[in-house]
């Protein structure tokens, strides 16, 4: 577990604040910030650019599970929320704002480390997920922008699909590009003409 991350804890008690800085730190954290005010998350994330942001709440609304997801930019990095309780509705509002790690029934010292280690892995993992969906996705638009390319030159050419996409092949090798570059810059001339 990498023991170099920049850590944000959010917690408006200055006596639970120094016991959870205590534990992250006793857990191999040094580098740990607080927060008192929710309110200043959005301006103390874009400053300190933290990698987890560990969140102490008795009784979140959907309002700030909104706020915090636009705050901390769930995307970037690994949320975990500690709450006293909860309902199916906000729980799900967590989980659709990207927290990694949902806790209720409020945050136990012993419980950093493993919680923290949890929603790391799974913020990971999710990123991951992300990222190959992204690539599939590329992909898929990609081959649509090949197989349009391909349709414009049999059209235009008379040959066939497997000589359309050789001559596109050809083209990009010669001019040090993609197929796909070449594929793209011949569906926008195509639509400009017609």
């Amino acid at each position: 577990m990498n023991q170099n991350l920049r850590i944000l804890v959010v917690e408006s008690d200055p006596v639970r604040v120094r016991d959870i800085v205590d534990a992250l730190r006793n857990a191999g954290w040094s580098d740990v910030k607080a927060l008192a005010q929710i309110s200043a998350l959005d301006r103390t994330v874009k400053e300190c650019t933290p990698d987890i942001v560990l969140i102490d709440l008795a009784n979140p609304d959907r309002d700030t599970l909104e706020h915090i997801s636009y705050a901390t930019e769930t995307s970037k990095r690994a949320v975990a929320l500690f709450v006293d309780q909860t309902d199916d509705d906000l729980t799900q509002a967590a989980l659709n704002a990207g927290v990694s790690a949902y806790v209720v029934d409020g945050l136990k010292m012993e419980r950093i480390k493993p919680v923290l280690q949890t929603a790391i892995a799974r913020f990971k993992l999710m990123r991951q997920m992300q990222s190959e969906l992204d690539a599939a996705k590329q992909a898929l638009e990609d081959r649509k922008t090949i197989d349009r390319a391909k349709g414009i030159l049999m059209r235009q050419r008379g040959i066939s699909e497997d000589e359309s996409y050789n001559l596109l092949r050809k083209t990009a090798m010669g001019q040090s590009r993609k197929v796909i570059d070449v594929a793209q810059a011949l569906v926008t001339a195509a639509d400009l003409l017609s």
